[in-house]
């Protein structure tokens, strides 16, 4: 006979002690294990006890602030560094320094570890700065003063000294950092007119080591890890179709490409590697349908391998725009979702093979869990918020909620945890954050008068467990007897649920219809996948079952009169 005893109630640790009894002897035996006791205790971070604590970067108007967690002790999380002035702050891809923005001159580098300031730089009229992906160095953006003006600098952060500067007209979003690094920084190189150039990335006073020419090249993406590859998009030219091209990064006798796609009616393109730099999705986007289906355009998404076995569109299976497209995080697979609205999601394996259909919802969103395994896919923007969890590997849903007016959405270095913020300026009310545990309970929510920014500090997904094996030990101690204490709190709950009842909360007035929209809401519970009776107000079904009364009361008079 095998008995477990319970020892202590701590919400992340239990600790209990098991009596074996073999023939006339007993063995007893102790353990800790990490369980959740219930929905609203945190999950544990990971089975390694070495690994690094998650990290909250939270930027409200004119400071930020550097929380510890989750999880949070006693519900609220741990604030490591507090109000900091700052306009701005970002983290290094590998999350060691974080930069902060204080003014339009001032940038400060502080290490994530020890949250001291590492270095202060002076730079006027700076408009934009960003870190290197290991935080090695600080490229800044000045507005120029003057032509020609050599308005972008590499600083070296650990000596505070600029390593490169180069002029630069303008900055938009497709060509900002102008120098690009791959994830391990043994890459570098920037788009010029007419060529792609690579820098020794150990010593840029050498200036440009190698020059790729690409006639006409509009855009470049160097792949992360490693940055073996670089893909170069020719817009449209003189009747000449459009066309991405993929080349072997740094290296001079290497002028054709490796693999190659043609495109007509594209005006921009979105390009994607995944991790191994085998391939690239291009999402190819139009402005004009010449179908007249969408207003906003057409798009469609290619797919191209580094070797050349693969070059061509992605067998989707509904008419629409591509809404979003990612690779995981192991880079076999690739998510996307698509068509119109309800859009439908599907995964497919490296060689365009579908793999999973998620269904099909009010979705633009899908966000991969960094430690395999779990997916969320989910619908923000002008789009209610639905959210489903996915285990994709098991091919079955872990749970549905909701986070209505989410702006932005991230997954927890560990993948325990999944955290969406609303903030400004996109929306100027409801500020908050919510984080949910890996099957979609709600953990934490907190809201703010304006909040700008939440962000995870990155950290590597293999500086923590197995994601499957932290699930699997939730279950590992069943315990057997239960103690009479555990009856206090569902006393205390009885007696919440009668003080609740006697003092209901108000409830918030339907919002005001007008006659001519009533019709509109039966389409917007078909587009949303409701049936059009859930989204009828109490007034609408009130009215309706008095004419349902009534109709029944003619006819049993005009049977009565017969």
């Amino acid at each position: 006979m095998t008995k477990t005893t319970l020892c202590s109630r701590n919400p992340s640790l239990l600790q209990y002690r098991r009596t074996e009894r073999v023939g006339s002897e007993e063995r007893e035996e102790k353990a800790s294990v990490l369980v959740s006791l219930n929905i609203n205790q945190s999950l544990p971070m990971a089975s390694n006890s070495k690994s690094p604590p998650l990290e909250i970067l939270v930027r409200e108007p004119e400071q930020f602030s550097l929380w510890t967690g989750p999880p949070f002790s006693d519900g609220q999380p741990a604030v490591k560094l507090d109000k900091v002035n700052c306009v701005n702050a970002k983290f290094s891809e590998d999350g060691s320094r974080i930069m902060v923005t204080k003014s339009n001159s001032l940038i400060t580098v502080y290490d994530c570890s020890t949250a001291k300031e590492i270095r202060a730089f002076e730079v006027p009229n700076v408009v934009a700065a960003t870190l290197s992906p290991c935080g090695t160095y600080l490229q800044t953006f000045q507005k120029p003063s003057a032509p020609q003006e050599k308005n972008v600098s590499l600083w070296k952060i650990d000596t505070g000294a600029p390593v490169y500067q180069q002029s630069q007209k303008n900055m938009t979003k497709g060509n900002w950092p102008a120098i690009q690094f791959s994830s391990d920084e043994a890459t570098a190189c920037r788009l010029a007119t007419n060529e792609v150039q690579f820098f020794d990335s150990g010593d840029f006073s050498k200036g440009v080591s190698i020059r790729l020419r690409v006639p006409g090249v509009a855009a470049a993406e160097l792949s992360s890890l490693p940055g073996s590859h670089v893909a170069a998009f020719v817009p449209e030219s003189k009747g000449i179709p459009a066309s991405v091209q993929i080349f072997a990064s740094g290296n001079a006798s290497q002028s054709q490409p490796v693999a190659r796609r043609s495109f007509f009616r594209c005006s921009t393109t979105q390009l994607k590697w995944n991790h191994g730099s085998t391939g690239l999705l291009v999402v190819v986007q139009s402005d004009v349908d010449k179908t007249n289906q969408s207003y906003y355009g057409e798009s469609k998404l290619c797919y191209l391998t580094t070797d050349g076995k693969h070059e061509g569109l992605v067998p989707l299976r509904k008419d629409g725009p591509i809404h979003d497209a990612q690779w995981s995080y192991s880079g076999l697979e690739f998510a996307v979702v698509y068509g119109f609205m309800p859009a439908k999601a599907t995964l497919f394996d490296k060689k365009c093979n579908p793999l999973l259909e998620l269904g099909t919802g009010p979705y633009n969103t899908i966000r991969w869990n960094p430690k395999g395994k779990f997916l969320c896919l989910a619908g923000f923007g002008n789009l209610p918020g639905d959210m489903v969890f996915w285990d994709y590997i098991d091919k079955k849903q872990l749970g549905t909620t909701k986070a209505e007016w989410s702006v932005t959405s991230e997954w927890s270095p560990d993948g325990c945890y999944f955290m969406t913020a609303t903030t400004a300026p996109r929306l100027q009310v409801d500020n908050g954050i919510k984080i949910f545990h890996y099957n979609g309970s709600l953990y934490f929510k907190k809201m703010f008068n304006k909040l700008y920014q939440a962000d995870w500090k990155p950290e590597s997904p293999s500086k923590f467990g197995d994601i499957a094996e932290l699930i699997k030990s939730l279950n590992l101690v069943q315990l057997e007897d239960k103690k009479p204490a555990d009856l206090g709190p569902q006393k205390s709950t009885q007696t919440s649920v009668r003080a609740s009842s006697a003092n209901p909360p108000a409830q918030k007035p339907a919002a005001y219809r007008p006659p001519h929209a009533k019709g509109a809401a039966a389409i917007q519970a078909q587009l949303f996948g409701e049936t059009p009776a859930e989204s009828l107000s109490k007034n609408a079904s009130r009215n309706k079952k008095k004419r349902e009364k009534q109709k029944e009361k003619r006819a049993a008079s005009d049977a009565s009169s017969c």
